[in-house]
C-alpha cells in the first residue's frame, strides 16, 4: 500500500472547472507507481470562481495532501497555485503547460472555454448510440423503435431508407425505418406518433424498376422477377401513398436525389417540428 512517511494513505485533491476526469486519471496513475498504488481522492469538480479556491487549499493542507488540477482559466490557476504556496503544498498543473506549449506553436490564443473535451466526448457517444439504434432498427426488424425512435422512415424497398438513416445517425439522430408491403400490416405504433417524426419517401416509378432490376442483377437473380416489374412497383407505391397520407407525414421525393440531399429535407422537418413544441 502507498503510504506516506508518518505511514498514512496519500491524499490527492482533484480540482477541475469541469468534472475532473482528466486530472483524476492522471492523479491514479501516478499513484499506482508507489506500492499498491493505494490513495484517497477527493475530487472537487466545477470550480469557477477565486473564492471556491482557499478552502479547498486549506482542506487539502490540513490532510498534507496533494493537489492535481485542470483549471482553463489563467487566473484560476494562477491563484490556486499561490494559495497552495502559502502552505508549502504540492500543486500539480495538470493543462497549463500543455496550452502554453501549444500556444506558441500555433500562435493562437486558447478558447478558455471549461468543459470542451467533454462536450466532444457527448456528441461521439450520442453518434455511437444513434448508429446502433439505426442497425438495430433498420427495415422494421423491432418495432419497438417506433416510439423510441426521433425519426422514423418510411417507404418501399429500394427507395433508400436504410443509407438515409445512417446518415441521420452520424447527425446524432435515433432513426428508425419501416418498409411498406401491402401484404405486411401497417404497425398501429406510427398513428401514434407526431406527424414531424414521420417521414415518407417515394420515387418514380419508372426510376425504381430500374434500380429493383440492378439490385436483382447485383445478386445474381433475374431482372425480371415480379419484384421489378412494373405492376408490382405501381402496386406498391400506391399503397404507400396511402399509408402515408392515413398517418399525414411529410412525404419526400427521392428520385435522383443524393442521400446527403434527401437527409437535409428530413432535418428541416424534424427541426421545425421541435420549434412547435
Amino acid at each position: 500500500m502507498a503510504v506516506l512517511r508518518n505511514g498514512v494513505r496519500p491524499v490527492i485533491y482533484i480540482v477541475s472547472d469541469s468534472i475532473g476526469e482528466t486530472a483524476e486519471l492522471v492523479g491514479k496513475a501516478a499513484a499506482s507507481q508507489f506500492d499498491a498504488g493505494k490513495a484517497d481522492i477527493r475530487r472537487v469538480p466545477y470550480v469557477s470562481h477565486p473564492d471556491e479556491i482557499p478552502e479547498i487549499v486549506a482542506q487539502a493542507a490540513q490532510e498534507s495532501g496533494v493537489i492535481v488540477f485542470t483549471l482553463v482559466m489563467p487566473s484560476l490557476r494562477g491563484f490556486l497555485l499561490s494559495e497552495a504556496a502559502k502552505y508549502g503544498l504540492p500543486a500539480v498543473d495538470i493543462l497549463g503547460p500543455v496550452l502554453d506549449a501549444l500556444r506558441r506553436v500555433t500562435g493562437r490564443e486558447p478558447r478558455f472555454e471549461p468543459g470542451l473535451m467533454r462536450k466532444v466526448d457527448e456528441e461521439y457517444f450520442r453518434r455511437v448510440e444513434a448508429i446502433e439504434f439505426a442497425v438495430k432498427y433498420d427495415d422494421g426488424k423491432d418495432l419497438r423503435g417506433i416510439t423510441e425512435a426521433e425519426v422514423v422512415v418510411l417507404g418501399v424497398s429500394r427507395t433508400g431508407k436504410t443509407p438515409l438513416c445512417m446518415y441521420l445517425a452520424h447527425k446524432r439522430i435515433r432513426a428508425a425505418n419501416v418498409p411498406l408491403v401491402p401484404e405486411v400490416p401497417v404497425p398501429q405504433e406510427l398513428f401514434t406518433l407526431s406527424s414531424n417524426r414521420v417521414v415518407g419517401l417515394t420515387i418514380q416509378p419508372d426510376y425504381l424498376v430500374w434500380i429493383r432490376r440492378e439490385r436483382l442483377r447485383t445478386l445474381g437473380l433475374p431482372a425480371e422477377a415480379e419484384y421489378a416489374h412494373e405492376d408490382r412497383v405501381q402496386k406498391e407505391l400506391a399503397y404507400a401513398e396511402e399509408v402515408m397520407h392515413r398517418i399525414g407525414c411529410t412525404v419526400v421525393d427521392v428520385t435522383g436525389k443524393a442521400v446527403e440531399e434527401t437527409a437535409s429535407r428530413v432535418l428541416e422537418i424534424y427541426y421545425r417540428g421541435l420549434r412547435r413544441r
